[in-house]
């Protein structure tokens, strides 16, 4: 993610242009400046969470901080699914058309696009003409123009790594059909699709504040439910097509 090496990193697991993700090559693009992981993973979460807590205090909006806050933590775990994701990946050593499907089409940014475009159709076309519209229930029946911004610039975050986590699985599936692997790279490529489909579920925590809102419930649970499916396929395509018999039971050392 253009941080400097750390002590004893594999050189070979540093990401160079065309073989990352759009959120891995932020921050390796500002000339000059170089983080570690975990700085910027702080970075990401604290500027946005305190702007969640300090908007949602000034303008008193409790069920805002509290829808935020889970916004804010989905966001941020799918920033430390991607990262482990693509070291795993990288790790494996797998064909280059895989790699270059996965991380240079920019297939998970068109994805997350369409995610957050379908999400403001909802907002501010379809729930307005329900009795409890979200953003009302959020933001208040006048959204202050802070608050709005940093919401609707959190919930992009979390429709891009909703994109990221779709691409990430249909692209895992599409290599397991198309590939044979070691029982190494197979163990490793398997850990990439169970970080997935993990940071799938963990999606989950927005469901309690999509409660009243049936439209969002089903896209969030239908999504999750589809990720965990397709990767459960790609484990299993992967595994029946492993070089070898003893990956499956060395899947876990």
């Amino acid at each position: 993610m253009g941080a400097e090496t750390a002590p004893g990193e594999d050189d070979s697991l540093i990401p160079e242009y065309g073989e990352t993700w759009v959120y891995e090559s932020i921050f390796s693009a500002l000339p000059g400046i170089h983080i570690s992981e975990r700085l910027a993973l702080a970075i990401q979460f604290s500027l946005f969470e305190v702007g969640v807590v300090v908007l949602g205090w000034y303008y008193g909006l409790l069920d805002g901080v509290l829808a935020g806050t889970a916004a804010v933590v989905v966001a941020t775990a799918g920033s430390v699914e991607m990262l482990r994701i693509s070291k795993h990946v990288r790790r494996a050593d797998p064909p280059e058309p895989y790699r270059r499907l996965l991380f240079g089409s920019s297939i998970e940014v068109v994805l997350g696009v369409l995610a957050f475009v379908a999400l403001l159709t909802y907002l501010f076309v379809v729930d307005p003409r329900s009795a409890r519209p979200l953003v009302s229930d959020l933001l208040g029946p006048e959204p202050p123009l802070l608050a709005t911004y940093l919401t609707l610039l959190v919930l992009w975050d979390v429709c891009y790594r909703i994109g990221t986590g779709w691409w990430a699985s249909v692209a895992a599936l599409w290599r397991s059909a198309r590939f044979r692997f070691s029982p190494e790279q197979t163990r490793t490529l398997a850990r990439a699709d169970l970080e997935t489909m993990g940071f799938g579920v963990l999606q989950l925590l927005l469901v309690p504040f999509l409660l009243d809102h049936t439209i969002l419930l089903f896209a969030v649970v239908g999504h999750v439910v589809a990720v965990v499916t397709v990767n459960s396929l790609s484990l299993a395509v992967l595994y029946s097509r492993t070089e070898g018999t003893d990956a499956v039971t060395s899947l876990f050392p």
